[in-house]
């Protein structure tokens, strides 16, 4: 009965020593498995951290962007405005014309000078080559003096906030002279 006691004991023995182990071992494995826990939230929080100063960056800068977008039309209705006095017959006859005309370009200039303070520039693009990022080609132009996809008009002009498109160009393209148009015509 002694032997059945002891050998009992020995594998109680047996068995605690392989709970034990097991236990360690999950244990092992829990605080692993917690460090990676931290470790990827520890990533988590700097990532989010780097993403909300690039957000708080990005709305300070381009804050103002519908803003600016939205103001351009005041801008374009008063150069409007100004041709479509300067083309008035009638008003041409007007002896305070001129008067009335300069009170525009102050107002007009005002608003340019505004805009260049706030990082908005109005894009340069007569006798530049065609950039569909800052231009939209709304015609094309037969033009001779022009290798073709060289920007010859601009309708509408076209802004920049800072290094952000505001509105593209409107501008007219050169375009070669088509020669088979010539020949149908000539035929005809």
């Amino acid at each position: 009965m002694e032997n059945k006691n002891k050998e009992k004991n020995e594998e109680d023995s047996v068995k605690k020593e392989t709970v034990e182990k097991t236990d360690e071992i999950s244990l092992e494995d829990k605080l692993k498995e917690a460090e990676d826990k931290l470790l990827r939230s520890l990533a988590e929080i700097e990532n989010q951290r780097r993403r909300h100063e690039k957000e708080l960056r990005e709305a300070f800068e381009y804050g103002g962007f519908n803003f600016a977008k939205e103001t351009l039309t005041l801008l374009d209705n008063l150069q409007r405005a100004q041709q479509s006095i300067l083309n008035d017959e009638t008003l041409k006859e007007s002896k305070d014309l001129d008067k009335f005309i300069n009170n525009i370009k102050i107002l007009e200039n005002d608003i340019i000078s505004i805009f260049e303070k706030n990082k908005i520039k109005k894009i340069n693009c007569l006798k530049e080559k065609f950039d569909p990022n800052l231009h939209q080609a709304m015609l094309e132009l037969e033009d001779e003096s022009n290798e073709p996809g060289i920007v010859v008009q601009e309708i509408q002009p076209g802004y920049m906030f800072g290094e952000r498109l505001l509105r593209p160009a409107f501008v007219g393209v050169s375009k070669k002279k088509n020669n088979e148009s010539k020949e149908n015509k000539e035929k005809k």
